[in-house]
């Protein structure tokens, strides 16, 4: 007996015509889990099938909705480095963040000078942070000058943030 994400790698290998129809089917059986295969697929680099595996569930995920550059820069850099993709521009406590991680109740939110800058943005900043803190939200701040610079380090302090947080909700180990 293997599990579901295993059986249709396995079926994309061998059968790769119809990995479509045993996505659709593992879908409407409710037994399509992203995040399970998307751990599989990472762990699996170099085996037969798993390009088109991972070509064939693209179909299956929501489209990231971004505003700017950044937030796109952003995305990227998670996903290049095998981060839980995030959802962008989400409504979350009466707040829209720029990144979310809902499992983890986790939010980054991308900061530039330009955009908050001045004294008002800076106090409102302040206030959404608290009010985000009250509703069980933990948020960091990544600015754009970081993300050019360093984006290693916004990589590695952003796992360490998250895993921190998922073991603080007793959710387990971030997944690799």
């Amino acid at each position: 007996m293997t599990a579901i994400p295993r059986t249709l790698l396995d079926f994309a290998a061998v059968e790769p015509r119809f990995i479509g129809a045993a996505l659709d089917r593992a879908e409407k059986r409710a037994l399509l889990d992203l995040g399970r295969l998307d751990m599989l697929l990472k762990r699996s680099q170099g085996f037969r099938g798993v390009a088109r595996l991972r070509a064939a569930s693209e179909a299956y995920r929501e489209p990231a909705y971004t505003r700017s550059r950044l937030e796109r820069r952003f995305l990227d850099l998670t996903r290049r480095a095998g981060l839980p993709r995030p959802s962008m521009n989400l409504f979350v406590a009466g707040y829209e963040l720029d990144a979310y991680w809902p499992a983890e109740r986790f939010a980054v939110e991308l900061d530039t000078y330009d955009h908050h800058g001045g004294r008002t943005t800076f106090e409102s900043d302040r206030l959404r942070q608290e009010d985000l803190k009250l509703a069980g939200i933990e948020m960091t701040r990544v600015t754009g000058k970081r993300l050019d610079r360093n984006p290693d380090g916004v990589v590695s302090r952003l796992r360490r943030l998250l895993g921190q947080r998922r073991s603080e909700l007793g959710l387990g180990p971030l997944p690799r």
